[in-house]
């Protein structure tokens, strides 16, 4: 049986798995509080940049959800490939989810010339996710990488978009509030749309990266 150099051995696979659900789990309740703020907080302040923020949040919950699955049946070595895979493409599906979305209401705001409303939640929310997810998403890299996980690759990858997201709503927001610039918020959303359904298409495909799940 030949081993895989990307692939950590087998003793410490268990603890590597753990690593990951705990990454998961932190993905799941740290999103499902960022959702819950964000759609309020852009209900109350009347803007769709806040609540489309929110409804990502959302989109990150389901894709954690479904790692969390994926890692709870990591220990079923016959199945691990097949499960790998199915993990993978509920986590495409989810970023082509993403993208219409994210296109509808940038594409909505452009038309509508509605500009991100002020709101000092939003601020602070997306301040703190910009902080916040560049760290999630590297750690989560790490596992990938060192169990070849591709759902986990993935799902890092989403962590990441969630980080450009956040400094998009965040410079929405600023650049409107200090120059009037109230495109800038959707504009560069739109430019995000390319990004998302390229790891889109890469998860609904089934494609394993070769370099380790590494960028």
């Amino acid at each position: 049986m030949t081993l895989n150099p990307l692939v950590e051995p087998a003793e410490d696979r268990a603890t590597l798995i753990r690593r990951g659900q705990i990454l998961e789990y932190f993905t799941v309740g740290y999103n499902s509080l960022e959702g819950v703020i964000a759609i309020v907080a852009g209900l109350l302040a009347g803007s769709i940049a806040l609540v489309s923020f929110g409804f990502d949040s959302v989109i990150e919950v389901i894709s954690g959800l479904t790692l969390l699955w994926r890692l709870h049946s990591d220990a079923d070595e016959s199945r691990r490939e097949q499960l790998e895979r199915r993990a993978l493409r509920i986590v495409g599906v989810s970023f082509f989810i993403l993208g219409a979305y994210v296109t509808l209401d940038a594409a909505r705001s452009l038309l509508l010339r509605e500009a991100p409303q002020e709101s000092l939640i939003g601020i602070a929310l997306a301040a703190v996710s910009i902080v916040i997810m560049p760290l999630l998403a590297r750690a989560k890299r790490r596992v990938a990488r060192s169990i070849g996980s591709a759902a986990l690759r993935a799902d890092a990858a989403q962590t990441q978009i969630c980080t450009y997201l956040s400094a998009i709503l965040l410079g929405g927001l600023l650049l409107n509030a200090t120059l009037g610039w109230w495109w800038a918020d959707p504009v560069a959303a739109l430019l995000m749309v390319p990004i998302i359904i390229r790891e889109g298409l890469e998860g609904v495909r089934g494609e394993r990266c070769e370099d380790g799940c590494g960028h």
